[in-house]
């Protein structure tokens, strides 16, 4: 081979041969492009089925560092929970479930707020609800729970509503509540008025050069005067409720709320108990969604109000006061709210009054339910 042959070649070969009795190799090791091969073969010329791949220092022919195996990975991890997104997403919103997790008959999944919505739904229309993909019927009875794949999407990972970084679901809201450096936080001195609200890793720095720690009594005193206008609201219902219980009579009823629907051309949904016994008096409570909008069903925001209506003829005003609280067999999510009645000979329905539930979620969550459990308090003031 003459030298300017041999410069263009760019395999150095080596063969080494080994006597022995049967088991003679005959080893041939080449070097192209940076990566060592060692194939080896037998003495009756069959190669052997594997080869050896030995990688040299890490790095391919252009010279770059080995991550082409971890990107391919990694790659392949993310397209894996694109799909799995896709999979394991409600049937109604298209959106991974936050917490509980149903599914139809036919194994469709739900998100629990989806779930409740479709049922809520049905309830004002008076029909039965059905799953969005193959119309099976749906109830609280019919559909189940998906355990495995409440697990499954709890570890499917989620972005960071602050810093867009991804973490596993399970642990994205602690995140967020508590160690996001980007979460918005409000300034130590907001009680005395600094209304600065930023990132958490700017707030120490804000602190340092924050002039409300300086500022006139004037000022303070302004922040301070709106923290106890709040205070005294506050302060304003435990007296009353106290002040109530100092009453002679006293009375409560776990009540449950059934619904029924009224004989009109369009049928309108309502909720009532069945007679209850207080103060020797027959009463019953009444609900209705809305405000008698005409179709409840096509409104995002849902509300439900109610009114305590006497049964008994009485001869004599009394004054009542009362208010609706969860109670022992209900998970009614409610705030308090003391309301107050005089009862005559002609009066003997108060006006519906708003049930303060914390949200439209909650209203559906109730609507989903066949019944509603609730206690009412009641306060008889005394001539």
């Amino acid at each position: 081979m003459s030298d300017g042959e041999g410069s263009t070649h760019s395999t150095t070969t080596a063969v080494v041969e080994t006597g022995g009795p049967p088991d003679n190799l005959t080893i041939t090791a080449g070097v192209v492009d940076g990566q060592q091969n060692v194939t080896q073969t037998k003495d009756d010329g069959e190669p052997n089925p594997k080869k050896a791949k030995i990688s040299s220092g890490g790095t391919d022919g252009l010279g770059r560092g080995g991550g082409i195996g971890s990107d391919k990975q990694q790659t392949a991890s993310v397209k894996l929970e694109h799909r799995l997104g896709g999979i394991l997403c409600c049937a109604v919103c298209l959106d991974l479930p936050r917490s509980v997790v149903y599914q139809c008959t036919n194994g469709h999944l739900m998100c629990a707020g989806c779930f409740a919505h479709l049922l809520a739904d049905a309830r004002l229309r008076d029909e039965m609800a059905t799953c969005p993909n193959c119309r099976v019927d749906i109830a609280k009875n019919i559909a189940t729970r998906n355990l495995a794949v409440e697990k499954a999407v709890s570890e499917l990972p989620a972005e960071c509503q602050f810093c867009t970084k991804e973490f596993p679901r399970n642990t994205l809201h602690h995140h967020e509540q508590q160690l996001c450096a980007e979460r918005p936080v409000k300034c130590g001195y907001s009680k005395i008025g600094c209304p600065w609200r930023g990132p958490s890793h700017e707030a120490l720095e804000h602190e340092k050069l924050c002039p409300h720690p300086s500022a006139s009594g004037k000022d303070v005193m302004s922040a301070l005067d709106a923290m106890d206008q709040k205070f005294q609201e506050e302060k304003l219902l435990y007296d009353t409720i106290f002040d109530l219980m100092s009453f002679e009579k006293i009375t409560f009823n776990d009540l449950q709320l059934k619904p029924y629907r009224t004989e009109e051309f369009v049928h309108k949904l309502y909720y009532e108990t069945a007679r209850f016994s207080a103060f020797n008096f027959q009463w019953v409570v009444k609900t209705r969604i809305n405000n008698m909008q005409r179709d409840p069903a096509l409104s995002v925001d849902r509300h439900m109000s109610y009114q305590l209506i006497l049964k008994t003829k009485i001869s004599t005003p009394m004054s009542v006061h009362y208010l609706v609280v969860k109670g022992p067999f209900g998970d009614m999510k409610v705030n308090p709210k003391i309301f107050k009645f005089e009862f005559n000979e002609n009066e003997t329905e108060t006006q519906f009054v708003t049930l303060p539930l914390p949200d439209s979620a909650e209203c559906n969550r109730l609507l989903a339910a066949k019944t509603i459990n609730l206690r009412l308090i009641m306060f008889l003031v005394s001539k």
